[in-house]
């Protein structure tokens, strides 16, 4: 019999007769018993078949984790499992409506003092799965919503894994995201059930396979509908039982066999892994260096020891500076994932965009699930319908991908309704506009919509730059007047800055805030001003950039430094990338406030913009995008030259331009700071690495003063400041964090 275990006991209401005794709770169904043991982390049943159910249920959250209390749990009912002789199959399953297991408890992670707790914390989950893993009786794991991390690799030790053919179920390794590596056997068993070629993309890219995808790949055996998981799990226990365990026919192409199933191939996969990591972040990470390890190892030397390699590689990952700054920013993302004004937020039903373009139509993409109705407004019909069919297109991906169901797309698009005047704009609850970067335009929007509207609807500016209260002046009702800066492309980027004024009311605040939630992005409420905080830090790392181009630095090297420094794209093709037209407009905006600080911007890319460059967009450009990439680098277009001075091109340190670019955009973080611009470090480091691209591993400019040293960074800056002039004199900030001796996190 099953035995009870002390722990916290969870009301439950069965219709049906209840009794406890030394055997836990049985619950009886008219002849047919259950017997019930439930913990803090987990439930235990028995039923009539003689298939025991481990049913995961986390207290205090919306998803499972794994954590030390969960993991002993395990242990404890796979005991009473097997001092049971009458138990002949395992169903793992969630109580969750939407997540099987996630991962781990990062929170226990940052906990860990040194490598050593680290490895033994991960010892004790790799002996309960490994025990786990050698149970005489088949497991079978019944997987719906995330599975993900720790969650996987429990999955991963079971005999048998059904999945929910849902959008909602997702399967995947995200570690690498926070500098680690799967580290509870996912190494190991993942390219032993799927192969290389699938495995590692999973592991170094966090790339995540939905249940289909994950059938195709060998990682689920069966698919399933939604409803009747447990009964389809005893079913499939039982017959595991009577039949045995199938033997799985890996579907791999002739190419795949051969570079997998020897060790020359396998040299092959590996060295091309590495040299793409190589390629993609130029070493700035340790992690997927240590995946790629952990399953080379294993391959040569056999799965335990492999599995002991992942063990001690994660004790050091655990430890290491890139994940130490990768967990922090993920702690920091999840604080702003709660509105703290969530009391005073208004829900947005009915929203309407103005401007159909790249823009407006991922502002209005985004919305499809969140809002009841939105209007898609241009200056025209066809122009709103393109707009709309460009939405279609991205819903209908969605929905081949297994993202949404056909249903949804559907509904999600009828939502959308264009219109070339505002006469359906009454009882809407918010505005967005975004149209081209003219202020005279903007203003004449917010006069139309306030004639077309009252005071419930809030009306937001999607500028990157334009002081919000210039657009607000002379408005009915600035109170309602708000910024919303999404980020290009607004689908994929998680950032949203919402910009206030003096005269924004906190209800309008709330409720942006809330709106940016519910579209699934990062939201940061900064105060009003030129360039607000992103693009105002985003300035001078572009105006350094073009002195340097000015000076005589070739293209290339500055790029190849500062992604050496870990930026994704380098400074010099982001100008392309981000267009000449829209670096000339910042500057326009934002050159009188650096003026008045003695800061001279360039008028480079102004001259550059009046001879037709603009960068990606008309491939006229810093760089040449008529030719093929010679050995994947860009070629940089020579005629340029002559329009930013006409010096000859000379070689620059690598530290030089590393110091002068990343220092100017520090040093305008840090004034920002002080001016009340951002309340916190947090949301600057946060605006800074995911709308601007700011080295995640570097945590954030305020977290990489800290790391590095406020000190030290005060020297750099005062250094530069005698090379380079006034623009790199430090922000008063510093030199009083460097004074007190503090953190420069602990301000505010």
């Amino acid at each position: 019999m099953l035995q009870p275990h002390a722990g916290r006991k969870r009301a439950i209401w069965f219709n049906c007769r209840m009794w406890r005794g030394s055997c836990g709770e049985c619950y009886h169904f008219g002849k047919r018993t259950i017997e019930v043991i439930i913990m803090k982390y987990l439930s235990l049943e028995k039923t009539k078949e003689k298939i025991a159910i481990i049913t995961i249920d986390c207290p205090d959250g919306k998803v499972n984790k794994v954590s030390s209390g969960f993991l002993d749990e395990v242990a404890t009912v796979m005991s009473d499992i097997k001092r049971s002789n009458d138990i002949i199959g395992l169903v793992i399953m969630s109580a969750k409506e939407d997540n099987f297991v996630v991962g781990a408890a990062i929170d226990e992670i940052e906990n860990m003092r040194n490598s050593q707790e680290a490895v033994t914390y991960i010892s004790k989950g790799h002996a309960i799965l490994n025990e786990l893993e050698n149970m005489k009786i088949p497991v079978v794991a019944c997987i719906h919503g995330n599975c993900l991390g720790g969650g996987l690799e429990l999955a991963l030790v079971c005999n048998y894994r059904l999945a929910v053919d849902a959008p909602q179920t997702v399967l995947g390794f995200p570690e690498v995201q926070l500098g680690l590596l799967p580290a509870a056997g996912g190494t190991q068993r993942l390219p032993a059930l799927i192969g290389l070629t699938e495995a590692l993309p999973m592991m170094l890219a966090a790339r995540t396979l939905r249940a289909k995808q994950a059938k195709r790949a060998g990682l689920v055996d069966e698919l399933i509908p939604p409803y009747g998981l447990k009964e389809t799990g005893i079913k499939k226990a039982l017959q595991l039982v009577k039949k045995g365990i199938p033997a799985r026919k890996r579907n791999r192409s002739f190419m795949n066999f051969l570079l997998e199933s020897n060790p020359v191939g396998r040299s092959i996969v590996f060295s091309r892994a590495r040299k793409m990591i190589t390629s993609q972040t130029y070493g700035c990470y340790p992690a997927p260096y240590a995946i790629i390890d952990a399953v080379e190892y294993g391959f040569k030397n056999g799965m335990a020891a492999g599995l002991k390699k992942e063990i001690e590689l994660f004790g050091s990952l655990v430890m290491s500076p890139q994940s130490q700054s990768l967990r922090n920013l993920f702690f920091k993302m999840g604080a702003l994932k709660k509105n703290p004004q969530k009391n005073l937020a208004r829900r947005v039903g009915k929203l309407a965009v103005v401007g159909t373009g790249f823009m407006g139509q991922g502002i209005a993409a985004v919305s499809t699930s969140v809002c009841d109705t939105i209007l898609m407004k241009d200056v025209s019909l066809d122009a709103a319908a393109s707009g709309m069919k460009e939405i279609w297109k991205g819903l209908d991906k969605r929905s081949k991908s297994g993202a949404i169901v056909p249903f949804d797309r559907d509904m999600q698009y009828n939502k959308l309704v264009p219109c070339d005047n505002y006469s359906l704009f009454r009882n809407t609850d918010l505005v967005v506009e975004a149209v081209f970067e003219e202020l005279s335009l903007k203003r004449r929007i917010l006069a139309d919509v306030e004639e077309a509207t009252d005071e419930r609807t809030i009306f937001a500016s999607n500028t990157s730059a334009i002081p919000i209260k210039n657009i607000a002046q002379g408005c009915q009702r600035p109170q309602n007047v708000i910024g919303m800066h999404y980020f290009s492309p607004v689908p994929r980027m998680p950032l949203l800055e919402i910009i206030t004024t003096d005269q924004t009311a906190p209800w309008v605040t709330a409720t942006a805030v809330d709106m940016g939630i519910a579209q699934g992005k990062t939201c940061i409420v900064v105060k009003d001003g030129p360039g607000f905080y992103t693009t105002r830090i985003l300035a001078p790392l572009l105006n350094e950039t073009v002195l340097l181009l000015e000076e005589g630095a070739v293209p290339n090297d500055i790029d190849r430094a500062m992604r050496q420094f870990g930026f994704p794209v380098g400074p010099a093709a982001l100008i392309d990338e981000v267009g000449i037209d829209v670096g000339a407009h910042v500057y326009e905006q934002l050159g009188p406030m650096f003026l008045e600080r003695g800061i001279t911007a360039s008028e480079s890319l102004g001259r550059l913009l009046a001879q037709g460059y603009k960068g990606k967009k008309n491939k006229k450009g810093i760089y040449r995008y008529d030719l093929k990439k010679k050995k994947g680098q860009k070629l940089p277009d020579e005629a340029v030259y002559a329009i930013l001075g006409g010096r000859p091109r000379r070689k620059f340190e690598a530290d030089l331009i590393r110091h002068r670019i990343s220092l100017m955009m520090i040093n305008e973080a840090l004034t920002c700071l002080q001016e009340g611009i951002i309340s916190c470090p947090r949301d600057g480091d946060i605006g800074a690495v995911f709308g601007l691209g700011f080295p995640p591993f570097q945590g954030g400019p305020f977290s990489y003063i800290d790391r590095v040293g406020p000190a030290k960074i005060l020297a750099l800056m005062e250094d530069m400041e005698k090379q380079q002039g006034q623009r790199f004199r430090p922000a008063q900030i510093l030199k009083d964090t460097v004074k007190t001796g503090k953190k420069i996190s602990a301000e505010k």
